[in-house]
């Protein structure tokens, strides 16, 4: 097996959108496989929990480009739901949470493209430009205004969500991961797949309770659907809606074309 290049040869191999080679799929001998995710861009809305693992994920694929959207600064308590360890000095300096990302995985990707704004009337062309959509809000409100945009745009997109309930003083945890796609959308609706209606904002999640764990299973189920979409992964079933339960450790796949 080939040695990995030195820094200063990968930095002349560097190709696509990246700022050093991807020599990993080169030493499997999955190029051809890996090139199926090239091109195209990705947008993220929402940088909490979920979202800032979908960008470390999709961030290591060659796709041309990624657009972060969301409003917010970075706290503290972010910190605890974001892959890696933000420096405290990030923190104090309150900085967007798009700016921040960005240029941590700016070291990796050069398509990153921060934009410190939430989806609204005025804004929501900002998604005009994707390829490719997932959804990683916590409100049912933004939900309401989101996904029937993206839907009259015809973009294909996943929608992530988490529920926390507490029983006998232990958690209990759901995983959602719901697929849209122009050929498949109406279970969506019909079955209510998605909160778009109602206040069912779950607040104990939104109260900033630690379960990076579950914000992480989310963003790898959903990416791992955007994968089988786009032919990278073997996908015999083609379930368009998942839950992950932590009680029995269960997935239940449903929806299919």
């Amino acid at each position: 097996m080939p040695a990995e290049p030195e820094s200063g040869a990968a930095e002349g191999l560097a190709a696509g959108p990246f700022v050093y080679a991807d020599t990993g799929s080169t030493r499997a001998g999955i190029d051809a496989v890996s090139h199926r995710l090239a091109g195209g861009t990705i947008a993220i809305i929402g940088l909490g929990g979920t979202g800032s693992v979908v960008l470390d994920l999709i961030s290591k694929t060659p796709a041309e480009r990624i657009l972060l959207i969301d409003g917010d600064r970075a706290e503290q308590h972010n910190a605890f739901r974001w892959p890696g360890a933000m420096p405290i000095e990030d923190i104090a300096a309150a900085s967007s949470k798009v700016d921040y990302f960005a240029r941590v995985y700016g070291r990796m990707h050069t398509g990153i493209s921060p934009h410190m704004t939430h989806l609204a009337p005025d804004t929501i062309d900002l998604v005009d430009d994707a390829d490719f959509v997932f959804v990683c809000v916590d409100s049912v409100e933004a939900r309401a205004f989101i996904i029937p945009a993206l839907e009259a745009r015809g973009l294909p997109f996943i929608d992530c969500g988490l529920g926390l309930s507490l029983v006998d003083d232990r958690l209990m945890g759901l995983v959602r991961v719901t697929t849209s796609t122009p050929t498949m959308r109406a279970h969506v609706h019909a079955k209510d797949r998605i909160p778009m209606l109602g206040d069912a904002d779950d607040e104990l999640y939104r109260s900033n309770i630690q379960v990076a764990d579950l914000n992480m299973l989310a963003g790898t189920l959903a990416v791992i659907q955007y994968k089988q979409l786009r032919g990278f992964y073997l996908d015999t079933e083609a379930e368009y809606h998942a839950i992950y339960s932590t009680d029995g450790n269960t997935i239940i796949n449903d929806d299919r074309p």
